[in-house]
């Protein structure tokens, strides 16, 4: 029988002003327990929702780059109206929580943590993806990146040039497929990262009301965080998105103004057949 752990949840919503709910489940989708005034139907979308974002939030570790510890830490989703944070709460478990804008960030996740470790009395530890695990991947990709996708967008080139530990950026049109890349991924590697990309939007999107209900929200990006750096994943308008990686080390603020300020720019690439302007 599983214990109903949703009494140990309202500390997150208690004592964190401006948090909104919090959700346990398992990794397969099950909800664990939620707090006070979330419908059943609401939890059950929730934990299946947020069961497939941590599952391919952790297959795109090796976007992020090669490290010794490819552990998974938190996934992020933004929007207008609100956050939701995502983490790990023991073996086979993660800890969902939702706050308006305006939530101390800091706060909201000390109190996630806190909580995970008041779990341990019920959940042992995550597991870890280790950088064996992936090894051949690895490989592949990092004879993908001398390759090339042919189609290179110069503006995603210069804001990973100049940012220090920025690691790759691909442009997804609103299909799923990649628009083009900075210099060195191949095609291959686009792809597959585009894949789990749409599907993590698409995840986003569906937990919208998990952040709050607010009739014109929209979802603005998807930060996933590593042990060995970070995914962004950020609305590029007509429907498209853009995805990018940067070491755990980089400057994350001055990645993220850069990859925003460059967004308006990225429109000739986004035609029907992914044809780009190269003039």
């Amino acid at each position: 029988m599983i214990t109903d752990l949703s009494w140990m949840l309202e500390d997150i919503v208690a004592n964190v002003p401006k948090a909104r709910h919090a959700v346990l489940l398992s990794a397969d989708g099950l909800p664990r327990g939620s707090t006070d005034g979330m419908a059943q139907k609401d939890v059950r979308t929730i934990s299946a929702a947020m069961a497939g974002m941590q599952s391919l939030s952790r297959a795109t570790s090796h976007f992020a780059g090669d490290g010794p510890d490819r552990q998974w830490n938190q996934t992020i989703i933004e929007f207008s109206h609100g956050w939701i944070f995502l983490i790990g709460a023991g073996q086979g478990a993660y800890l969902a929580a939702a706050a308006a804008p305006d939530v101390d960030m800091q706060q909201i996740s000390f109190r996630m943590h806190r909580l995970v470790a008041r779990l341990g009395n019920n959940l042992t530890s995550p597991p870890r993806v280790h950088a064996d695990d992936v090894g051949t991947r690895d490989r592949r990709t990092r004879a993908d990146r001398e390759i090339g996708t042919g189609i290179r967008i110069a503006d995603l080139d210069e804001v990973i040039s100049e940012v220090r530990g920025a690691q790759h950026a691909v442009l997804l049109g609103g299909d799923g497929l990649p628009r083009g890349a900075t210099t060195g991924m191949s095609q291959d590697l686009a792809d597959t990262i585009s894949a789990a990309m749409t599907g993590i939007h698409a995840y986003s999107r569906a937990t919208a009301q998990f952040a709050g209900v607010q009739p014109d929200a929209s979802w603005r990006q998807t930060v996933i965080e590593f042990q060995h750096g970070w995914i962004f994943l950020i609305s590029a308008g007509r429907g498209a998105f853009l995805a990018a990686a940067a070491q755990h080390d980089a400057d994350i603020e001055e990645f993220t103004t850069r990859l925003h300020r460059v967004v308006p720019r990225l429109g000739a690439y986004l035609s029907p057949h992914g044809e780009a302007s190269h003039a």
